[in-house]
Formats: structure tokens, C-alpha cells, sequence
């Protein structure tokens, strides 16, 4: 017979980046838990996980089996909380990923905020390169951009436009974009991330009064980088000490600018932003304690 202390180590096993990792979090010794792998296996009839001398992989069957483990385990944490309906005070483990940089500067402090209001949670808070898609282990996540082709239930936190900066030194050498071809002309600092084509831009006139709209002025830039990197913060300070130009999100751009030690040109022209977007599974059987981390993040970036 299958026992939640089953259930519980197939959905580590998926959670966590290693066996060490997984042992780790159900506070138990890696030979403990491989030897309960190994009866659980036995149980089942089934080869869960490949192991070699440096890592232990899910087999097809494997992650099945954990991702409808951690399913079940997410309803009957939801009974347990049911049955406390009357009880306001949030407890068990709320799980939530969200981008290196944003997380950091932004969410940590809210979250921080959150779990005094909620003393009984245990916060659990994962920082990646990319939160999504890369695994769906979370209780929420935090992401920055479009969502496309999302079973998940996606709610949008903030706008946040993108806007292309580059060093007064390096316009000073350089000189100033006018227009968007003009681009073309320097050199580009781009941030690889999300699978997205970086390389291509979409920029249009900002909105203006109607009668000095122009309709239809719209165009797309194959930029031919001179810097890549996968990290913003990276590309934001090359772009700091004059390598380039930059597209980067107000987020983060914003403290730069006012510091001035970047300048935000092509002011008139909008490119293609990236919100804020909050990630849960779905609405049915949503635990409380997500949807008390929906309504804080709500108020918080409202106000």
C-alpha cells in the first residue's frame, strides 16, 4: 500500500535539485531515503528513477507518479485546511519562484512583509534564471513578460514598460539615436533569456494626443548584438560603463537613470514591455495560504 511518506519523497524527488537536496528537505540521510525509494519501487512494480554516480533522474514513469503525488498531497493539505476554516492563522510550507534580480530587489522585502503577517507559514523562496517554464514545482511564481500557451491562471501585478538606455559617455562618443533604424548603427547589449528571440525588437510611437498620432508607425529591428549575457544586472552595468546600448526594464533601469548614470533615448517610441505577471495552478482546491499571497501581492503593488 502506497503511504504519504511516499507520496512525500516522490514529490521531493521532483522538487528538489538532487537526492542530497531531496533527503535534506524530508530530514532524513541520503542512504534513508534511497532505501525507501528502493521499496517504494518494489511496492509499485516500477523503476522510478535512473541513478548514477553524480545524480538520480526521474524516469517517465517517475515524474508521474511524483507530479500526481504532489497533486494528492496538495488536496489533503487543502482538507486539513478546510476543517480549520474558523482557524485564520495560514500554516504549512507556501513554495514560490520568481526571477534572480526582480526577486531579489522587489519580492523578497514583500514577502518578508508577508510572513510577519503570517507567522505560521513556512516560506519557502526559489530564485532562477527562469521560474517559468522551467519547473512547476512552485505554489506561484513570479514572472516577467507574456505568458503563452499557460494552463496556469495568470494575473498581471504591474505594467513595466522596457526602455532603451545607454552611458552619457557613450552617447557623448557615440551620439544619440533619433530614430529607431538608428540603432543599427551601434553597438547592442542583449539579455539572453526565456527562450525569446533577443535579437529582434518591436518598437512603435508611444501614444500621443490623437491629432499628432501618426497611424500604422511601427517598425522591427534585427539587432546584431556586440555584448550577450543572461543576466540583466550584468548587461544593465556594461551598459553603465558605456559598451552600449541597452534594453532593459523600467524595473530596473529606473534607479540607473535617476542616478544618471544612464539616459533613457527614443523616448517617443514604445517598445514591447514586459509586466509583472503572478503564476498559480489553478483555482480549483487552491489552498488558503495561496490565495492569501494572491490578495497581499494584489494590495501590495496596487498601493
Amino acid at each position: 500500500m502506497i503511504q504519504i511518506e511516499d507520496m512525500q519523497l516522490a514529490a521531493a524527488l521532483l522538487r528538489e535539485p538532487s537526492l542530497s537536496a531531496a533527503a535534506r528537505s524530508l530530514d532524513v540521510t541520503p542512504p534513508a531515503l534511497s532505501m525507501r525509494l528502493r521499496k517504494l519501487e518494489a511496492t509499485l512494480g516500477l523503476s522510478l528513477a535512473t541513478r548514477t554516480a553524480r545524480r538520480l533522474s526521474l524516469t517517465a514513469e517517475g515524474e508521474r507518479f511524483a507530479r500526481e503525488a504532489a497533486a494528492l498531497l496538495g488536496q489533503i493539505e487543502g482538507l486539513r485546511e478546510s476543517m480549520q476554516r474558523d482557524d485564520r492563522r495560514l500554516t504549512g510550507t507556501l513554495r514560490i519562484a520568481a526571477p534572480f534580480g526582480y526577486g531579489r530587489q522587489y519580492v523578497a522585502p514583500m514577502l518578508a512583509r508577508f510572513a510577519r503577517l503570517h507567522p505560521g507559514l513556512r516560506i519557502q523562496f526559489d530564485l532562477r534564471e527562469t521560474p517559468w517554464p522551467d519547473r512547476h514545482d512552485a505554489d506561484a511564481i513570479i514572472h516577467i513578460g507574456t505568458v503563452h500557451d499557460s494552463s496556469w491562471i495568470a494575473r498581471t501585478l504591474s505594467a513595466n514598460e522596457r526602455w532603451l538606455c545607454a552611458s552619457p559617455d557613450y552617447l557623448r562618443a557615440r551620439g544619440t539615436p533619433r530614430v529607431p533604424r538608428d540603432v543599427m548603427t551601434h553597438d547592442c547589449i542583449v539579455i539572453r533569456e526565456n527562450d525569446e528571440d533577443v535579437t529582434l525588437w518591436h518598437v512603435r510611437r508611444a501614444a500621443k494626443p490623437k491629432a499628432l498620432r501618426r497611424v500604422g508607425a511601427r517598425e522591427t529591428l534585427r539587432i546584431a548584438p556586440a555584448f550577450v549575457t543572461n543576466d540583466g544586472s550584468v548587461a544593465r552595468h556594461w551598459a553603465e560603463q558605456g559598451m552600449g546600448l541597452v534594453l532593459r526594464s523600467e524595473w530596473d533601469a529606473a534607479d540607473a537613470i535617476a542616478r544618471g548614470s544612464l539616459v533613457r533615448v527614443l523616448k517617443d517610441w514604445a517598445f514591447d514591455s514586459a509586466p509583472v505577471v503572478l503564476l498559480v495552478p489553478t483555482r480549483k482546491g487552491r489552498t488558503a495560504r495561496v490565495q492569501a499571497l494572491i490578495e497581499f501581492l494584489g494590495e501590495s503593488f496596487g498601493s
